[in-house]
């Protein structure tokens, strides 16, 4: 895919990428609406977030992520994940 337009394999790529994180949200939201376990409504908001991420990473064209203010919403996708792992080790263990 070549440059056209304004839009390029980066773009495509990128887009791709936020439509699988918006996807496994879905799932996870999905497994959370059998189970009500808030581990899984916890990875769904966090792949919410990636996907957010992601999306303004492309629509902002930031070369460098890590370098920007936008990389703290991955942050936060991480460590909602953890906190959540966290929490449901912890349940587990005084049950």
């Amino acid at each position: 895919m070549l440059e056209h337009g304004g839009y390029g394999a980066v773009d495509y790529v990128s887009g791709a990428i936020t439509m699988g994180h918006a996807i496994a949200g879905l799932f996870f939201l999905r497994f959370w609406a059998r189970t009500r376990d808030g581990l899984f409504l916890a990875f769904a908001c966090a792949f919410w977030l990636l996907a957010a991420n992601q999306a303004m990473i492309a629509l902002a064209g930031i070369p460098r992520e890590e370098q920007s203010w936008i990389y703290l919403i991955r942050l936060a996708a991480f460590t909602l994940i953890i906190i959540a792992i966290v929490r449901k080790n912890l349940r587990l263990g005084q049950a």
